[in-house]
This record gives C-alpha cells, sequence and structure tokens, in this order.
C-alpha cells in the first residue's frame, strides 16, 4: 500500500531511512517526512531520494506542524512514527479516523538497576558511553539508576575517572561529545539540573551559548523531583538509592513501561527476576544500547514507550499484511467428504465432520522416517560413486 515513514531529529538519517528499507522491501510506496528539527539532514534526503528512486512511489515532504498535520489527514494503509510520546498520541488520534494501522516508536525513562555481583569497571565503562553518546540524545539512553549507596558510592568514583579519560580535565573542548540539538531543549535540561534537590556528583557545567551540557551524574535525587517526572534525552544521569531488588522491581511498576530496561548484575537469580517481574520493549543484561544492532531482535516499546516493533525481517513483516489464500479444486472425493457441512443435519453428519476436524498430532517416530529415508539415500549415492569410481 501507500505508508508514511515520519522520522525523528536525534539520528535523523538512521530512522527515516531504516524504515524505508524494510517498506519498500515489502512492496510499498512510501512517503518520507523528516523532522524539521534537523533541516540539514532533512534537506539532504529531499535531495537524493527523488534522485534515486522512482518518483511516483517515493516523495519526501518537508516542512512542520502545518505540514504534518495535512499529511495526517490522508488515509494511508501505515503510519510509521519515531518522536515523542505526546506527538505520538496526535498521530494515533489522526491514524484513528480511518482504521490506519500505526507503528509508534516513542521512548519513556529506560531504568538500569546495578547490584554488588557486576564488574563495576565495566559496567561504569558501558553505562556511561551508553549515556553520552549524542549526549544522551537517544531514546533507549539509560535514563536512571537505582542501586544501593555502597554501588553508588563506587559507581561514581569510576565515571570519575572514565570522564577525565575520555573528555579530559575540559569535556566542553573534547571533540567526542556531541550539543544539544536546539535552544528550546537545553533550556528543558537546564530546568532539570536548577530543579534537583540532589547532590552534582560530576559535571553540572552548562554553556547555553554552544548548547553544552557537561555529562553530570546526581545522587539523592527523590523519587518525585522533575528529574524523575520526564524522559531525560540528555547527558544527566540520576541516582536513586534502592536496597534490594523486590524495591527497584516495585519501582520501575509503578512507572510507565520502559522503552527498555538495563540490568548489570551477575547474579542469575537478578536478572531472571528483572526478566519475569518487569514489562519493557526491550531488556539488555550486562550491557546498553547494543541490542540496536542485533538485526534478529525486534526493537519497539510497549505501552507508554510505543506499539509494533522493526529491525532485520521484522520491518518487512512490520509493511506487510499477511493475507491468508485458499485455492481448492472440484474434485469428487472432497466434496463427497465435505458434504457433511451441507442441511439436512444429522448425527452421522456431526460425528463425520468431528472426526475429519480433529486436531491428530503426527507420532513422533514417524518423524523419524524422513531423516532415515534421508541417511539411506545419502548412503547409497555414496556406495554407487565407490563403485563405479
Amino acid at each position: 500500500g501507500v505508508v508514511l515513514i515520519m522520522g525523528a531529529w536525534n539520528y535523523p538519517m538512521m530512522l527515516s531511512l531504516g524504515p524505508l528499507g524494510g517498506a519498500i522491501s515489502a512492496g510499498n510506496c512510501v512517503i518520507i517526512k523528516p523532522s524539521e528539527l534537523a533541516p540539514a539532514t532533512s534537506s539532504i534526503i529531499a535531495t537524493l531520494i527523488p534522485r534515486y528512486l522512482d518518483k511516483e512511489c517515493f516523495q519526501v515532504v518537508e516542512g512542520g506542524i502545518l505540514e504534518t498535520t495535512e499529511l495526517l489527514e490522508e488515509r494511508f494503509d501505515h503510519i510509521f512514527f519515531t518522536g515523542s510520546g505526546p506527538v505520538g498520541k496526535i498521530v494515533r488520534e489522526a491514524a484513528n479516523k480511518h482504521l490506519t494501522p500505526v507503528t509508534l516508536e516513542l521512548g519513556g525513562k529506560s531504568p538500569v538497576y546495578i547490584d554488588s555481583s557486576a564488574d563495576m569497571e565495566i559496567t561504569a565503562r558501558r553505562l556511561l558511553w551508553a549515556k553520552c553518546i549524542n549526549l544522551g540524545q537517544t531514546c533507549i539512553a539509560p535514563d536512571y539508576v537505582l542501586c544501593s549507596k555502597k554501588v553508588e558510592v563506587k559507581l561514581v568514583e569510576k565515571m570519575r575517572s572514565l570522564i577525565g579519560e575520555w573528555y579530559g580535565n575540559d569535556p566542553q573542548k573534547s571533540p567526542y561529545l556531541c550539543r544539544i540539538i536546539n535552544n528550546r531543549n537545553w533550556d528543558r535540561l537546564d530546568n532539570l539540573l536548577k530543579s534537583t534537590k540532589g547532590n552534582i556528583e560530576l559535571g553540572g557545567e552548562t554553556d547555553p551559548n554552544d548548547l553544552y551540557i557537561a555529562p553530570t551524574v546526581i545522587t539523592g535525587v527523590g523519587f518525585d523531583e522533575p528529574l524523575m517526572m520526564e524522559e531525560i534525552f540528555g547527558p544527566i544521569l540520576p541516582i536513586v538509592s534502592v536496597e534490594s531488588v523486590d524495591e527497584a522491581v516495585e519501582f520501575i511498576n509503578k512507572r510507565d513501561k520502559p522503552l527498555t530496561l538495563y540490568v548489570f548484575s551477575s547474579d542469575k537469580a537478578t536478572q531472571n527476576a528483572f526478566k519475569t517481574k518487569t514489562s519493557s520493549g526491550s531488556m539488555v543484561v550486562n550491557d546498553a544500547i547494543v541490542h540496536l544492532s542485533v538485526e534478529t531482535l525486534p526493537f519497539g516499546g510497549v505501552g507508554a514507550s510505543g506499539m509494533g516493533g522493526y529491525h532485520g525481517k521484522y520491518t518487512f513483516t512490520t509493511f506487510s499484511h499477511q493475507k491468508s489464500v485458499l485455492v481448492r479444486d472440484f474434485s469428487a472425493l472432497g466434496e463427497y467428504l465435505g458434504e457433511t457441512r451441507y442441511p439436512p443435519y444429522q448425527d452421522w453428519k456431526i460425528d463425520r465432520i468431528s472426526l475429519l476436524m480433529k486436531n491428530r498430532k503426527i507420532p513422533k517416530f514417524l518423524s523419524l522416517i524422513l531423516y532415515l529415508a534421508c541417511f539411506f539415500l545419502g548412503w547409497l549415492v555414496s556406495s554407487l560413486e565407490n563403485k563405479f569410481n
């Protein structure tokens, strides 16, 4: 059919063209709406798509709220949206007018749980890397940490050392840190920093002229602070103290279902507790963000973090409709066996149709026949080759 793909600004090329590949492979025509907040990428997509793809089948629409609103008035066979929860609700509401199925790749507060069995050096490296790429502007970035006070002290110490090692004494001058996308998002993050009642252990420096916010770790964060009320989407990492797995699970389950959940622990029981007692779009044990690169894993949210999934073959499935087709002939035998469906209904007809429709399992020993036949055929071919050679 005809599908609409609405990309996001934080990874504007990947989040627009990644779904496009799956939509094309499934045989769709596509309208692409890149994010206006990444104007350079939007412009290059609008320039290159018509140069290399059929203009009759693939179009790019640039613009902001007005153009997006007009697009959503149209009837599509599928809408694929990546972005925030509030805008996702608007997209879903517009799609409902035409009963159009949607894939919503949203976000949320992806929690991290760390216990004392974790290798703290490796945990700190993987967690800090995941938080700082794109300066935290990633939908599956670790949003906050749940751990004990003892683990907290070790984690902060390791992260302090790593920030100096990776970004130097003045991280703002490092070529390895990005910047916040625009003033509006910078102001939002700055207000979150100013509102916290916690202790800024690392970072905290800001520069509005450079749209810079330093990688920041905050301890002693309250459950009801603004930092814990919305997705941070920046380089700020709050740490909330919990004393047990059960307390962490309860904390997570009281909030919206996250896009992903990270657990750093060598204890199998702890890992299993989060697998079975929490609900999230995905879960990673002892690493962060890397599941995004595994094409055999579907990627998507649940509840407030989204609906539907994609990546690899799942992108093809998302943009496909699995149509059932049954073809029969006019054979006399088939008609004889099926005549029991016609009136007048009698007991013998009911008995026969019940017999025909019974779901029977093939005996296990019969399934071995195929394997034995293949083995015998291979042996026979090998014997004949030896005989004639």
